[in-house]
């Protein structure tokens, strides 16, 4: 490493790196789930995570492994690389992709670039068992960068490969995950304690060699190299690794990114990275409250964690994608949303209808979500999550009218209801005065305001000033008489100062 070069393999050096503002300003981004995994396209409500087949397609007793065995042979006659020829992305557009990205909303995205199963969906020189020499034999991420940024979106890449190490079941002579011809995608063999019970060999597993790791970051690197992505997110693996060559991975990728003139975003899960390093990330949940740090969610638009394409898998309401994204902003976090495409490179009607429905929602609304910034609260409401934190979405809520969302942008307040009003709304957050509020510490609840203080109150997408009074025990607005979208709506109140 040059001495010139600003970051070094240090934490100490890699914590003065900042995040960048245009994803602060962003807020929601699309990536999407596509590879070998999307050729069976099974993950029923038992089975549930789709690109997880190619681990539970070796395990008996497992519905993957009873429908592989049904629909392909058993697994010593059908392993996992088999599916290879059938992923043929024949209808893979990579600008009708793009184009859809930004037409729904988004600011940034871009693929799943390798999943736990080890097959790269770039031309890699690193290894062979990749999308452009096998498969589709075409370049899926790099087209799919050429026109993410054809469209002025900021272009992303997601890795989960650092769980390949255990992904598979290297120790069992009858599958073809044992021979070393294969390690390239399975990973290398290796087997801690050969009596060690089946059910526990996945987790206990030797450590990952020094060619294992080394083989880690160059496939990192070569993508940072070829398609200068602007934020690089990271599954779980991550903190399965050594210090080492997380702390000479991020230096690289930071002074590349001086290198290229860009400022770009890392995303890491529970403590895989120190605190400022990076974004944290809640895989399927949110933070219960406002935070006083910036995060992020990986959701998906499935009702049931598949992430990619499952036939059996049903989706979330527009309601819930709206309302998630509303509450995630209103808390200081942002969304990256998921879609699985089908393995010939469609992307299934009813995902791009939850897109759709995002989209037409942004498109009105969207002025109380670019570029805004938490207020002093979220917001206000009855309606409380079970749990924050990952995996909450486990336990979705249903919001109300009565549950509001706050975020404010220069002189606005923006008040996002989750639901129809009716005739008259309530803020009982904004008040005129103190005098009525009783409990000790209630105080700090309310944003106590002069009538002199707003200037004007409008819904978003209607075209005209509303009715308003200001009173102590709330800020009481007249409704408009018909509904300009769907999900939630928006009262912009514009104060003089």
């Amino acid at each position: 490493m040059s001495s010139k070069e600003k970051y070094k393999p240090t934490w100490n050096s890699l914590k003065k790196h900042k995040n960048p503002e245009w994803l602060d300003d962003a807020k929601y981004g699309i990536y999407y789930h596509w590879g070998i995994y999307s050729v069976p396209a099974f993950g029923p409500k038992t089975a549930k995570n789709g690109s997880w087949y190619g681990h539970a397609m070796y395990q008996k007793g497992t519905p993957q492994f009873k429908h592989h065995t049904k629909t392909y042979g058993h697994p010593s006659e059908f392993g996992y690389k088999d599916f290879i020829p059938l992923f043929t992305a024949n209808k893979f557009n990579p600008d009708d992709w793009a184009k859809l990205f930004k037409q729904v909303g988004a600011k940034f995205a871009g693929p799943v670039c390798i999943h736990h199963d080890g097959f790269a969906m770039w031309d890699s020189k690193v290894t062979k068992w990749n999308a452009a020499q096998m498969g589709p034999k075409r370049d899926t991420v790099g087209e799919m960068e050429k026109a993410i940024r054809r469209q002025g979106l900021k272009f992303m890449v997601a890795f989960h490969h650092a769980e390949n190490h255990w992904f598979f079941p290297h120790w069992n002579k009858d599958y073809d995950t044992s021979n070393p011809e294969y390690s390239g995608l399975y990973g290398p063999i290796h087997d801690e304690d050969s009596k060690i019970n089946l059910q526990w060999r996945w987790i206990h597993q030797a450590k990952p060699s020094k060619e294992y790791l080394d083989n880690w970051k160059a496939k990192v690197i070569e993508v940072l190299d070829n398609y200068k992505p602007d934020l690089i997110w990271f599954d779980f693996g991550l903190g399965k690794l050594p210090d080492k060559y997380k702390r000479e991975m991020l230096a690289y990728y930071f002074n590349k990114a001086e290198e290229w003139g860009k400022e770009v975003a890392v995303t890491y899960k529970l403590r895989n990275l120190p605190p400022n390093i990076g974004i944290l990330d809640f895989e399927l949940g949110r933070a219960e409250n406002l935070t006083n740090y910036k995060w992020i969610t990986d959701s998906s638009v499935d009702d049931q964690g598949a992430w990619s394409y499952v036939k059996e898998a049903g989706y979330k309401s527009g309601d819930t994608l709206v309302h998630n994204l509303v509450d995630r902003v209103s808390k200081n976090g942002s969304l990256l949303l998921n879609f699985g495409p089908k393995a010939n490179g469609e992307i299934p009607d009813p995902a791009k209808n939850c897109l759709l429905q995002i989209g037409k929602w942004l498109e009105v609304n969207g002025e109380a979500i670019y570029n805004t910034t938490p207020w002093f609260t979220a917001g206000e409401g009855k309606t409380k999550l079970a749990r924050g934190g990952m995996f909450s979405e486990y336990a979705e809520v249903k919001y109300t009218a009565k549950d509001i969302r706050f975020t404010v942008k220069d002189n606005a307040i923006y008040a996002i209801t989750l639901g129809w009003p009716g005739e008259e709304f309530k803020i009982k957050t904004l008040r005129k005065s103190y005098r009525k509020i009783l409990r000790q510490g209630e105080a700090k609840s309310y944003y106590i305001m002069d009538e002199s203080d707003i200037r004007s109150i409008k819904m978003l997408g209607v075209d005209k000033e509303l009715e308003w009074e200001l009173t102590e025990f709330g800020l009481k607005i007249k409704t408009p008489n018909e509904k300009p979208c769907n999900h939630a709506y928006v009262f912009k109140i514009s104060r003089l100062n």
